[in-house]
């Protein structure tokens, strides 16, 4: 059983507990927290042995061998970095870090320390994503792909009423692009690699965090459009178009509902069994990686993060948000 410590308590936190423990491969046994109280009322809710309030104790304990990390997008790089130089594996929750020199110094961390570094990307693990990969070719050459992932943050309307929240503070490195836009993106590259040019638009709200946007990403041959916003919702489904057909997926982030459709309006339901816990797939590559002893994910790997980062960076260098450690001109 690989123990893990959590950094960070809130719900994506417990999700991943669950998730972890259906596993049957991991094992809650640390949290951290800034103050003793949250972390001793979130062990207690969960069961877990050990609590910290101080990230160096925790990084020097025997009482773990790898880390989850959901904390602020800003303090993605740090944590990560001091878990790793101290020999624990990280699984980094979604983006990775605030920037490309940060994913770049992350991935030299896990390297010369010779640990698991793998981001906590769930969509790219998922048997319904498997299933839009290997059937790409029944949709002939392919023309577009828009990925939509529109939702209503549930801190937006303390936001509106002048309420300082962690969501729309661009000091903590998230919004729009970074907290939702990644759901689009990911798969977007996973599937057809680098873009030969990126647009990118936002809406920017008062705090100088994007509230929603879209980019271009423009390929040889198709463009890729991806929509996001934590400022309002969507109902609309993605889609990847094709010459002879395309490929219809309900949720973008986590695919459930797959549907081929060729031109002459014929129908084909491509979904494939899925576990309730998404997150459960994320787990389960996590720890057979620590488990074989291999360091990198062969879906969700150091190139990939890298390449999603590159493209958030430009976008963001376009509409003009700039994070603290940004070196983007």
């Amino acid at each position: 059983m690989i123990r893990f410590g959590v950094i960070g308590s809130s719900w994506i936190t417990t999700e991943f507990i669950r998730a972890a423990a259906l596993s049957g491969e991991l094992a809650c046994n640390a949290v951290y927290s800034r103050t003793a109280e949250r972390a001793a009322a979130f062990a207690a809710q969960h069961g877990v042995a050990h609590t910290f309030t101080d990230l160096e104790e925790m990084a020097r304990s025997n009482t773990i061998d790898a880390v989850y990390i959901a904390s602020p997008n800003a303090s993605h790089a740090g944590q990560a970095i001091l878990m790793m130089d101290h020999g624990k594996h990280v699984l980094c929750e979604k983006p990775l870090a605030a920037n490309g020199d940060e994913v770049r110094a992350m991935i030299a961390a896990a390297r010369r320390n010779r640990v698991v570094l793998m981001e906590a990307l769930k969509t790219t693990l998922l048997p319904n994503f498997a299933a839009i990969r290997d059937n790409l070719p029944k949709i002939g050459r392919i023309r577009r792909f828009l990925a939509i992932k529109c939702q209503y943050s549930s801190s937006y309307d303390r936001y509106q009423r002048g309420e300082a929240t962690n969501t729309f503070n661009p000091l903590l490195a998230n919004g729009s692009l970074m907290d939702i836009g990644v759901y689009c993106i990911y798969p977007i590259i996973a599937l057809f690699g680098k873009p030969d040019r990126i647009r990118a638009n936002a809406v920017m709200l008062d705090s100088g965090i994007d509230g929603e946007g879209s980019l271009c990403l423009q390929y040889r041959d198709f463009e890729a459009l991806a929509v996001h916003s934590k400022i309002s919702d969507s109902a609309l489904p993605s889609e990847i178009q094709g010459e002879a057909g395309s490929i219809v997926i309900d949720q973008i982030s986590v695919p459930q509902k797959v549907t081929l459709r060729y031109r002459d309006g014929s129908v084909v339901d491509l979904s494939r069994p899925q576990a309730v816990e998404s997150m459960l797939y994320e787990a389960g590559e996590f720890s057979a990686l620590i488990q074989s002893g291999r360091l990198e994910s062969a879906v969700n790997t150091h190139e990939l993060a890298g390449a999603v980062m590159a493209v958030m960076d430009e976008a963001r260098r376009q509409f003009g948000l700039r994070f603290p450690t940004d070196r983007i001109e």
